[in-house]
């Protein structure tokens, strides 16, 4: 009993760092998928209650950033759309991979998330300095390109999702959304929606361990809201390394468990 305490505590501790950090850098997922392996979850189911549990992190984040949605509404409609098809269809492809297939790609998946993290940074400042240059400072959005990636990301948020909060912005970036609050606004609501039907398919699946999840829901929802609330106070470029770090060493982990395996 003692030891089944613990886990819903580390892991309810751990839900509200994932839904805190998904809110202002994104990376969430790299708490708390291992941390569901520890506790005895197989690695779909791992994966699948990991992705319920953060949601609501990130839908209660949407709240504070509902200023910055109103001024894109052009690309939120669009971008809701395309993240429910990207969203379903990477959730759908997850559900019917067998459990070996998956953990195969893991340390694949968390490399990606990790290198990422590492390359979009620099990457959405120099577009966002190119743009500013090429266009005089306004605003022009390549809307069917930026479509087209956000299609590819959410069917990826749909399987896995690690890191695809910094590769949304990067989209984002890229395309002609300029504005640091507009692009982490328009990400969150992106990877909500995706994250939101993969949400729905895992649960009509049976595939969520849900005497984890129900507590972790509480406590992403809680860490999202203050994340958003408080962005402006913390400061990504402390979590970014964090994170980044953190991938890496995950992925060197996964990679060595299937080595000695």
């Amino acid at each position: 009993m003692h030891v089944l305490i613990s886990h819903y505590l580390f892991l309810t501790a751990i839900a509200f760092l994932g839904g805190l950090v998904n809110s202002i850098a994104g990376g969430g997922g790299f708490l708390v998928f291992p941390s569901l392996i520890k506790a005895g979850l197989l690695p779909i189911e791992a994966n699948a209650t990991g992705t319920v549990a953060l949601w609501p992190g990130q839908f209660t984040s949407i709240a504070g950033y509902r200023e910055e949605l109103q001024k894109n509404l052009g690309i939120v409609i669009p971008g809701v759309i395309v993240a429910f098809i990207g969203g379903v269809t990477g959730a759908l492809t997850l559900i019917h991979f067998s459990q070996g297939s998956f953990l195969r790609l893991v340390p694949y998946l968390f490399l990606m998330g990790s290198t990422s993290f590492a390359v979009s940074g620099p990457v959405s400042r120099l577009v966002r300095r190119r743009l500013a240059q090429s266009s005089g400072g306004k605003h022009r959005i390549a809307l069917v390109p930026l479509l087209l990636i956000l299609l590819c990301i959410c069917y990826y948020i749909g399987y896995f999702g690690a890191g695809a909060g910094l590769l949304t912005m990067t989209a984002l970036a890229f395309c002609g959304v300029e504005r640091i609050a507009e692009i982490n606004s328009l990400k969150v609501v992106i990877t909500t929606v995706a994250n939101g039907v993969a949400v729905i398919t895992f649960m009509a699946y049976g595939v969520v361990e849900w005497r984890y999840a129900w507590l972790m829901m509480i406590a992403s929802a809680a860490g999202g809201y203050t994340g958003a609330r408080n962005s402006q106070r913390i400061s990504d470029r402390v979590l970014r390394p964090v994170i980044i770090v953190l991938g890496l060493c995950i992925a060197i982990y996964f990679f060595l468990h299937q080595r000695v395996g």
